[in-house]
C-alpha cells in the first residue's frame, strides 16, 4: 500500500482529534465559567445583585468576545470568529440546526458561536492544506480531494457538538424523574412553585446538573423582568423531550392559577414510570432476540463439536478398522 494514503489518514485523524479536543475544551470552558460565576454570587450577592442591576439598567452594552460566555483559553478563537459575526460566511456555516445544538449545549451566545465558527473554518482550511499536500492527483480527483478535505473539515464540529447534545438529552432524560420527586417534595412542605423553582436552581442543582443549570438559568431570566413563561421556554423546548414540555406546562398552570400540585406531580411520575419501564422491556425484548443470533453463531458450533466429536471420532475409528 502507498505511503501518502496512509499519511493522510493519520493526518485525518489528527485533525479530528484536535477538533475533538477543542469542542470538549470549548465545553469545559463554559461549565467553569458558569461554576465560577455561581460560587461568585454565593462569596459576594450584594456585588452580584448590584452588577446585574447595572448591567438590566444599562441595557445593551458592548462586549468584548471573551467576556461573553467563552472561556479565556479559547478567547483567541472567539476573536477569529467575530471577524465573520454577521456575514454571509456565519450565515452559511450556522443553520438554525447547529444554533439549537450550542442552545443544548449551553453555547448559543456570541461568544459560543464565535468559537463554534473560528473550529469550523480552522478545520476546514487544515484539511484542506492536508490533502493538498499528501495527494498528488491532478483534474477532476484532485477537486474532488479539495471538496472532501474541505465538507470533513466543516462537518467535524458538528458532528462532535452533536454527539454532545445527544449526551446531554440523555442526562435531562434520566434527571426528569428526580426533578419531578424533588418538585413533589418541596411542594408537600409547603413552598410556592416560585419557592420551588428557586431552590432547584440554587441548593438542588448539584443533585440534577442539567436541569438545575437551567432551571437556574430561567431563575435569573425571571428575576430579570421577564415572565415566567419566558424564562421556561427554554427548558420546554430546547431539549425535544415531550415529557419535560408536559411538566413545564404543568409548573406554568400552577403558577398562574394555583391550586394542589402533588397529586397531578404523583400521576405524571407514575406515568412516565410506566412508560419507561414499558420502553425498557421493549429494549430488553429486542435484545434477547440478537443475543439468540449471537448464540447460534458462537455457542452452537462449539456444541454441536462437543455433542458430536467423540462420535465423529468413533466413527472414523471404525472406519480405518473395516478398511484395513
Amino acid at each position: 500500500m502507498n505511503a501518502h494514503p496512509l499519511w493522510f489518514i493519520a493526518l485525518l485523524l489528527l485533525a479530528a482529534g484536535l477538533g475533538l479536543l477543542g469542542v470538549v475544551a470549548l465545553l469545559r470552558g463554559a461549565r467553569q465559567q458558569r461554576h465560577a460565576a455561581a460560587l461568585q454570587s454565593a462569596l459576594h450577592p450584594r456585588e452580584s445583585t448590584a452588577d446585574a442591576s447595572a448591567t438590566a439598567s444599562a441595557g445593551t452594552a458592548p462586549s468584548s468576545p471573551a467576556s461573553d460566555g467563552g472561556p479565556r483559553g479559547l478567547g483567541w478563537l472567539a476573536a477569529l470568529g467575530e471577524h465573520f459575526h454577521g456575514g454571509r460566511l456565519q450565515a452559511a456555516l450556522l443553520a438554525p440546526e447547529d444554533r439549537l445544538l450550542l442552545d443544548q449545549a449551553g453555547w448559543n451566545t456570541r461568544s459560543g458561536t464565535a468559537i463554534f465558527l473560528a473550529l469550523r473554518l480552522l478545520l476546514a482550511v487544515l484539511c484542506l492544506l492536508l490533502a493538498l499536500a499528501l495527494f498528488d492527483s491532478s483534474g477532476v480527483q484532485r477537486i474532488v480531494v479539495m471538496l472532501a478535505a474541505l465538507a470533513f473539515g466543516i462537518l467535524l464540529p458538528k458532528f462532535a457538538l452533536r454527539a454532545w447534545a445527544r449526551r446531554l438529552r440523555q442526562r435531562v432524560n434520566a434527571e426528569l424523574p428526580l426533578l419531578i420527586d424533588l418538585l413533589r417534595l418541596l411542594q408537600g412542605v409547603g413552598f410556592s412553585m416560585d419557592q420551588s423553582l428557586q431552590t432547584l436552581g440554587d441548593k438542588l442543582r448539584g443533585a440534577i446538573p442539567v436541569l438545575g443549570r437551567e432551571i437556574h438559568q430561567a431563575n435569573i431570566a425571571y428575576m430579570h423582568g421577564r415572565t415566567r413563561a419566558q424564562s421556561l421556554r427554554r427548558l420546554g423546548e430546547s431539549f425535544d423531550d415531550e415529557d419535560l414540555r408536559s411538566l413545564v406546562q404543568l409548573m406554568l398552570q400552577v403558577h398562574e392559577h394555583g391550586g394542589a400540585v402533588q397529586e397531578p406531580l404523583k400521576q405524571f411520575s407514575l406515568r412516565l414510570r410506566e412508560h419507561r419501564r414499558a420502553t425498557l422491556k421493549e429494549k430488553v425484548g429486542k435484545l434477547s432476540v440478537k443475543m439468540t443470533v449471537v448464540m447460534m453463531l458462537t455457542l452452537l458450533p462449539a456444541l454441536m463439536l462437543v455433542l458430536s466429536g467423540p462420535a465423529i471420532i468413533a466413527l472414523a475409528d471404525a472406519m480405518t478398522r473395516l478398511g484395513s
